[in-house]
């Protein structure tokens, strides 16, 4: 496990463009291979999480070209996706389970099984690394049991995750938290199942599936969710309905920047005295950029500009710069979700703002590449940070800003980044173990940030 060390330093200066949007890619890849000819993807994610989708549809029978790397789009790659249909699968599996390795990709993990689980005559066993073992399957297994799939998991609701192909029955099914990954998994199913699907979320979550869905030929009704969640005037939870259909046509699918890679970059500039940075071409989707309501309510300098959409994804450049002294906030209800990846830099943000920030409603921390609730608190405490966790969240106590010390991934490439962030705004530097994990969705995170450092 290597340990990488990040001493105070500024300011950030410059402008930067993020790798592309790993979500963004990873349903490229699977919407591509169940189309029924070639997809073009402008700027796919290299990364280690989506190369084990790439491999993982390649296992199922689609041919994956790598074109090269893709112009303007740093840490990108172009990809000719030869898709084998909606009913491929089955045609391309053996007599017996076909072992699938997701690697570290929860992603992946949770949305694949909604396209297999509608495949009579085919099996599949989705397994991955230790990290993969701890993290819950359970909130998409039952869903598609309902409809009749044949799901099996290690004690009901960790991988390994065996799934048999059955015909399966259209349901309705309310999410009991808001999460993109499980709305998407049954939004892939309903594509194969009789009758109507509906998936209702109790708050808004990431909705790339549904705009690449739409975009591929897919009718999908949605409407405002009912739902007793206060989102303060914040984008309600959908309601959303999917038939049966015969085939997905998408021939061309670019993928914007990250935002939530950027967000690092941008948190950064707001903490470090004399800093201004711009991040370019990243995805601006509403589901997506909850983090600058947040860093506005903390009286962060942000400036927002937006571009055309392409392909259906609204994109464009956000400038952050150090100024105001930040105020704590309270994060919770609908705002959760369209932040949820982020919530970590708030949690960083939280120890230089005056007053006590409050993130509540985040029980999905729990289920990420690590316990994000209880890394995120023990790796700051560990660096000075005056925080404490709660069940569905934490509560930090700043102005104090952070002394600096030692803090361990995890294994979870946004908390070596976070470990990153903090160390060059701290007083006395950070030592990140484990920091290779950045790798999983940012290969050249460092050398990015020292290009911003000037170094």
């Amino acid at each position: 496990m290597a340990a990488a060390r990040f001493d105070p330093a500024g300011p950030l200066r410059g402008s930067l463009r993020p790798p592309p949007d790993k979500s963004i890619s990873h349903r490229a890849a699977i919407v591509g291979a169940m189309g029924d000819a070639e997809m073009r993807v402008d700027g796919y994610l290299d990364a280690a999480d989506t190369r084990s989708t790439i491999a993982a549809v390649r296992v199922l029978g689609a041919e994956v070209r790598e074109l090269g790397a893709s112009a303007g789009a740093p840490g990108g790659i172009d990809l000719a996706i030869g898709g084998i249909g909606l009913r491929g699968p089955a045609e391309h599996a053996p007599g017996e389970p076909l072992a699938i390795d997701v690697g570290n990709a929860g992603t992946l993990m949770r949305l694949l099984p909604g396209w297999l689980a509608g495949q009579p005559g085919g099996a599949w066993i989705l397994d991955g690394d230790d990290s993969i073992r701890r993290r819950p399957v359970d909130r998409v297994a039952e869903p598609l049991r309902a409809m009749g799939a044949e799901v099996e998991a290690v004690d009901g609701r960790l991988p390994p995750l065996r799934v048999v192909g059955r015909p399966l029955e259209g349901i309705s099914y309310r999410m009991p938290l808001a999460s993109a990954q499980v709305k998407s998994c049954l939004l892939l199913a309903g594509l194969l199942a009789a009758g109507e699907t509906t998936v209702i979320e109790p708050a808004p979550s990431r909705d790339h599936t549904e705009r690449m869905l739409r975009a591929a030929g897919v009718e999908l009704a949605s409407a405002p969710a009912r739902t007793p969640v206060a989102l303060r005037g914040r984008l309600p939870g959908e309601k959303i309905t999917v038939r049966a259909v015969e085939r997905l046509a998408l021939d061309h699918q670019p993928v914007p920047a990250d935002f939530s890679s950027g967000a690092f970059a941008l948190v950064a500039a707001v903490l470090v005295r004399g800093s201004e940075v711009t991040v370019s071409g990243v995805g601006l989707n509403p589901t997506r950029i909850g983090l600058l309501g947040i860093l506005n309510r903390m009286g962060a300098g942000i400036e927002v500009t937006e571009g055309l959409p392409v392909a259906g994804e609204p994109r464009g450049s956000v400038t952050a710069r150090h100024g105001a002294p930040l105020t704590a906030v309270r994060v919770g209800g609908g705002e959760v979700s369209l932040a949820i990846d982020e919530l970590p830099l708030v949690a960083l943000l939280g120890c230089f703002a005056e007053g006590e920030t409050i993130v509540s409603g985040a029980e999905e921390l729990r289920h990420k590449e690590s316990d994000r609730i209880a890394s995120v608190v023990e790796g700051l405490q560990a660096v000075g940070a005056e925080i404490e966790a709660t069940e569905d969240g934490f509560v930090v106590r700043g102005g104090g800003g952070l002394d600096g010390g030692t803090l361990d991934s995890c294994g979870d490439h946004r908390l070596a980044m976070l470990g990153a962030v903090a160390g060059i705004a701290s007083r006395d530097g950070v030592e990140v173990e484990g920091f290779e994990a950045a790798a999983v969705s940012y290969p050249g995170f460092e050398a990015d940030l020292k290009a911003l450092l000037g170094a």
